[in-house]
Order: C-alpha cells, then sequence, then structure tokens
C-alpha cells in the first residue's frame, strides 16, 4: 500500500489551485562541478570544445529512430519514411536509423508535424521502428554478431540493443531458415525483464532466450558437444553494457544535472568490473566481448578495462571496431585521467588519497604505469557535440587465451571418453547451493516428444515442413490445456531442458499456434499473428497468396466491422480461397518492385463466406503504409480535436446565456 500525502498545515486548502497553471519549472541545465570535473579530465582537445560540448550537452536530445526487424524491406522503408519530413537524415554508421533535428517535446507541439507523430506512435507501438537513442545503436554493430554465434547480453533490458543483435543474428539467413547461433538476454531485475519480452517478442524469432540472473555471477550452463559429453556453454559475442551513473544522457534525463556526483562513478566500479570478469570467463577462445557504458566518468570505463586487463594479463586484448561503424565521430581512449571523492577532491595518483578514503577509491582506479600498452586509444568515447547524440563509452575486447585464473581453477582427472587412458584437463568446480530464485513464479517450459498427438493433427492440416515436433512447447503440465504452441530453435530447447534448475527462465521462443475450439474447423488449432513471419514458410497448405488490392480489403476493415465478403476479392484469391474449408488461413503478399522484394505474411480465419485478418491496428496502418495505401482516416489531428472540444463548449455556454 502506498503511503499517504502529507499536507503543509499551514499552506491554504487552495493554494494548489493558485499554482495549477504554471506548471513545471524547467530543470537548470549546469553544475560548475560537473564542468570542473570533465576539465581536469581532459576529454576535450581545446577549451572551445569543452565549451561546445558544454552547450551541446545543455540542449535537448534530437528524436532518432532505427527501423525493426531483420526482413529485406529496406527500399520500402525509406519510401514511408518520407512520412517524417525533409529534414530526416540517415544515421550514416547505422543502416536504417534516422535522426530528425527536433525533440520529442517539439515534435508534439508543432500541429504542422501531426503526421510525423502519428507515425512515430503507431510505428512504435507495432514494434516495426525502435526510437533508439543513436548512441546506444553503437554496442550491437561493434559486436558483428553473425547467424553462427552463440550471444550472451548480460543486462539486456529494456531489450533496443538486444533486438538489434537479434536482427544481425537473422540478417543474412533466408526467410524459410533459423539461424544456428541464439541470443540469450539476461537482467538482474525481474520486472525489466517483462519490458524484453515485449520488445523482443515483436521481432518473431526463435531464437531469443530471456532470463533472469545476477550477470555478476552469471551461472554456467550445461551443453553436449558433437560426441556427447557434456561442458559449460561458452559465447562467441558477449555484450556487457552494464550499469553506470549515467551523466553521458544529460540531453535526455536533465533531472541529472543537479544532482550529479562524481562519488557514484566510484560506487560502481567493483560491480562493472565484475560483470565485465564474468563475461570474460563465459566467452569462448577467439570470441568478441562489447563493454560499454552511457557514462564519461573514466573510472566507470578506461579504469574498469585497465583493471581487468592486469589481470588477465596477455590473454584479452582491446581491439578496434571503429571500421564497424564508418563515419561515427569519436575520441579515443585516454591514458590519463583522475579520481575525485564525494567532498569534490581531485587527485592524481593513489598516494595523494587519504587514508580514510582507502576504502573507496582504490590503487586499481588509477592509470597504472604500463597504461600506454594497454591499447586504451582503440576504445570509442562519443562526446554530443560531435555529431548532435548523448554521451557513450564502447570498448571491443577480444579473447585470445582461457584467462589466468580458469587455467588455475582446471584439475587434471581422467576424462571417460579418453581413448589411450591419459589424464586431460577438464574444468571442475566446487558444488554449489540450488540457486534461489525470486519475482514472479514463471510456468515451467514442456516440450513435446517426437510423437505428439496434438502437433500430428496440426502437421497434417498445415502441412507443416521441416519444423521439428520435439522444439514446440508450452508452459503448461496439464496436457488437456494446451491453449498456446511456441516454436524455439534447437540450440534453445538444450539449453532449456538441460539448464531449467540453473537459470531463472523467462520467455522463449514464437507464438506459432493458438487453440481455436467451436468454430467450425476440423483443427482445434489456428495460425497466431505474433508469429506469422517465422511459420508461414514452412506450411505447405492454407496459404492464400494475395494482391495489393486484397491487402487492403482485409487491412481496411476493423475489428468491429462485419468480415469482408469473398466476393471482394480478385478473382483469383477468390478461387483459392473457395478451395478451403472453415479455418485458419495465412495470407502472403509479395511485390517485385524496386530492388527488392517486399513480402508480407499474416493470418486470419476463413469462414463461409467472408474472410477475417487476425492483425491489430498499428500493424495494419504499418502495412498499408507499406503498399502505399493511404492511412489518414486512421490519424488523429489532437489540435483539431481541441479546437472543436472547445468550439462545443463556446457554443453550450452561449445557449445558456
Amino acid at each position: 500500500m502506498g503511503r499517504g500525502i502529507r499536507r503543509n498545515k499551514n499552506k491554504p486548502k487552495n493554494a494548489w489551485r493558485q499554482d495549477s497553471g504554471k506548471g513545471w519549472k524547467d530543470i537548470v541545465r549546469d553544475n560548475p562541478k560537473f564542468e570542473e570535473f570533465y576539465k581536469e579530465q581532459g576529454i576535450c582537445s581545446s577549451e572551445e570544445e569543452f565549451q561546445e560540448m558544454i552547450e551541446a550537452f545543455r540542449k535537448d536530445l534530437p528524436t532518432t529512430f532505427r527501423v525493426a526487424g531483420f526482413r529485406k524491406v529496406g527500399q520500402f522503408v525509406r519510401k514511408v519514411t518520407s512520412h517524417t519530413g525533409s529534414q530526416t537524415k540517415e544515421i550514416p554508421w547505422c543502416p536504417l536509423a534516422w535522426q530528425i533535428p527536433m525533440s520529442r517535446k517539439e515534435i508534439r507541439k508543432e500541429e504542422s508535424l501531426v503526421s510525423l507523430h502519428n507515425f512515430l506512435i503507431s510505428e512504435t507501438e507495432s514494434g516495426f521502428i525502435s526510437r533508439q537513442e543513436t548512441v546506444s545503436m553503437i554496442p550491437p554493430l561493434v559486436l558483428d554478431v553473425k547467424s553462427h554465434h552463440k550471444v550472451l547480453d548480460m543486462c539486456a533490458a529494456p531489450g533496443s540493443k538486444t533486438a538489434q543483435i537479434i536482427e544481425a543474428l537473422h540478417k543474412d539467413v533466408d526467410v524459410d531458415a533459423i539461424p544456428k547461433g541464439f541470443v540469450v538476454a539476461n537482467d538482474a531485475d525481474n520486472s525489466r525483464c517483462y519490458m524484453l519480452v515485449h520488445q523482443i517478442k515483436r521481432l518473431q524469432s526463435p531464437c531469443a532466450l530471456i532470463v533472469n540472473n545476477d550477470a555478476s555471477i552469471f551461472p554456467n550452463m550445461i551443453v553436449h558437444d558433437s560426441s556427447g559429453a557434456k561442458k559449460n556453454l561458452k559465447f562467441d559475442r558477449i555484450l556487457a553494457d552494464v550499469p553506470c551513473s549515467g551523466d553521458g544522457t544529460l540531453r535526455k534525463n536533465a533531472d541529472i544535472w543537479p544532482k550529479w556526483s562524481p562519488h557514484a562513478s566510484n560506487n560502481l566500479h567493483g560491480l562493472q568490473f565484475r560483470i565485465l570478469k564474468r563475461g570474460l570467463e563465459l566467452l569462448e577462445v577467439g570470441g568478441r566481448l562489447v563493454y560499454s557504458t552511457c557514462s564519461l566518468n573514466p573510472v566507470e570505463d578506461e579504469a574498469v578495462l585497465t583493471h581487468m586487463l592486469k589481470e588477465t594479463r596477455d590473454t584479452v586484448r582491446i581491439v578496434d571496431g571503429s571500421s564497424l561503424v564508418p563515419g561515427l565521430k569519436f575520441k579515443p581512449g585516454l591514458t590519463s585521467w583522475k579520481i575525485a571523492d564525494k567532498n569534490f577532491n581531485i587527485y592524481s595518483k593513489f598516494e595523494d588519497v587519504p587514508e580514510s578514503m582507502h576504502s573507496l577509491i582504490r590503487p586499481f582506479m588509477f592509470p597504472p604505469k604500463n597504461v600506454e600498452s594497454l591499447g586504451l586509444s582503440k576504445a570509442m568515447r562519443v562526446l554530443p557535440h560531435l555529431q548532435d547524440t548523448g554521451g557513450f563509452f564502447v570498448a571491443v575486447l577480444e579473447k585470445v587465451k582461457i584467462c589466468p585464473w580458469e587455467s588455475e581453477r582446471t584439475m587434471n582427472v581422467k576424462a571417460p571418453s579418453s581413448e589411450d587412458g591419459n589424464e586431460v584437463p577438464v574444468t571442475q568446480e566446487p558444488p554449489k547451493k540450488k540457486p534461489r530464485f525470486f519475482g514472479y513464479k514463471e510456468d515451467p517450459f514442456m516440450y513435446f516428444n517426437e510423437e505428439e498427438p496434438v502437433f500430428e493433427d496440426i502437421k497434417k492440416y498445415f502441412d507443416i515442413k521441416d519444423l521439428d515436433s520435439k522444439m514446440f512447447l508450452t508452459r503448461c503440465k496439464d496436457i488437456t490445456k494446451r491453449n498456446v504452441l511456441y516454436y524455439t530453435s534447437s540450440a534453445l530447447r538444450e539449453i532449456i531442458t538441460k539448464n531449467e534448475d540453473r537459470l531463472k527462465l523467462i520467455n522463449a521462443g514464437v507464438k506459432a499456434f493458438a487453440r481455436c475450439e467451436n468454430k467450425g474447423s476440423v483443427c482445434l488449432f489456428r495460425l497466431a499473428q505474433e508469429g506469422a513471419r517465422m511459420t508461414l514458410p514452412f506450411l505447405g497448405k492454407r496459404l492464400v497468396f494475395v494482391t495489393n488490392k486484397d491487402l487492403e480489403v482485409l487491412l481496411f476493415s476493423e475489428d468491429v466491422d462485419k468480415p469482408p465478403e469473398i466476393t471482394l476479392f480478385d478473382e483469383k484469391t477468390q478461387n483459392q480461397f473457395n478451395k478451403l474449408d472453415t479455418g485458419s488461413v495465412g495470407f502472403i503478399f509479395k511485390s517485385t518492385d524496386d530492388h527488392e522484394q517486399l513480402r508480407i505474411e499474416l493470418v486470419g480465419w476463413k469462414g463461409k463466406s467472408t474472410i477475417r485478418a487476425y492483425v491489430p491496428k498499428n500493424e495494419r496502418i504499418h502495412y498499408l503504409r507499406l503498399i502505399g495505401s493511404d492511412t489518414s482516416r486512421f490519424e488523429k489531428n489532437k489540435f483539431e480535436e481541441r479546437r472543436e472540444k472547445a468550439n462545443d463548449l463556446e457554443k453550450e455556454n452561449d445557449s445558456k446565456e
């Protein structure tokens, strides 16, 4: 139960009304200590450039968005973005990303930008664009993910970077194929994990798993190698976008200005180091880890890297990732920096730190003697004045050999698979207590057996090809209550079934089928729109290929309207419908215009004489935009609505006089 509101007894009861029209006071975007601290760090090359950076921090962040989804619709999306006006420009180093030189507040307030505002809202709500800050697009790009990679996102929520990683995983894979790799998205905050679910499920990937664990002690996961022997899973790519003080987001979060303190960064250094260390333990030799923060403070950036490189010695190195973001302007990592305490005393070396502060400011926070040889100049610090962005820090690390502490934990034992009987190194860990999970208790993940009667009926009805029944799961133990069927890749199935006692599993796979009893169909399950893009390419029956006109008939029909009659469709489309009995159907639209083929997959229901598309309103608008239809009937002008209400109120007052 929330706490009651405490009232000031000396304040008149109607005092709030007197101030109600004044609104909130603007935050003063100024903090002398912030300026002094970063001037001491020398992150800019001159006083003029430093003042330019401070002025940029005081301005609102421009609106940026990235087109979500891994389907090849680039040319068509560029047509769609004509809604955003001539001021919109593409971000050169990030494919299908755009920047609008206006803040969100400015876009909301201008009546001339109503069309743009409606576009951003509807496309964001339907998940086809991600209103993602420009600098947050950098880590997934320099991670350089391929379709066969095993990827871990250690601190994933709210999920915009995870979505980028999943898109990269599917980028070079055909529409009727499933990547061999997968993405495990983790976050320590249970409630934020459900933000991840909302973000990721819109991509319809069977290769994504969401888990809820502490990143700094992320558990080992058991898998089998080609010989069938158990081993710890190692990842090819890991993103460690660690919790940070966030002073690089001052343009977006102005409330940081008055309460900023360098002391917060000192407190976060240990956690950031532990997450990075655990990430390197989970990384395969030859793999790549990206460390990033939205903080400019060196104690959270370069100091964490030097602290780690001291422990890893020659087993890990910083590599240059700038070639993967051509056109991005940045400053190289620092090789000299200073640390400040909570009283804002600034220290250049540990010897100057008073003994009373030794527990908070540690020797490893300062630049080591060999700092010039560590490759910190290959790290990238993005400053707001360089390309009108927020502040950010990112470094790419490569694991050359297993880390020293990993070698120390390896003990020689006799391996059962050893042919010559010699001792071979096998990593052994001390026994651990069964982990305790917190937050909402999740339903179990129950996979189908090889011959599942429910799936056999579905497979026959839709003529499913190349989708193994063992990869389908339900979230209920009771067979009679299997209302929703999800599909995952084989790699995810192994992780889920072998590690249920190690991980807190939140969500996995794609919603493929949903139960639909008593609707006149011989099959008890229908296709789910949430998984249409993944499921439809594998069906041999119940598919109808529609025209541009047919799509308009389907999508302009609201859920509250009577479904359109079959006679309203193209003659060839009618013939396809007439060959089908009542039940679930998939609609596929293909266009060969321009240089790319646009492919749209939808699901619906075929009745006796009508057809219904199961597509949410905002998705309808998106698809209509893609095929070039007029969507003005769906758009609202809040300014006109206000004027109409004001006119109605004025007429009502006049009638009373």
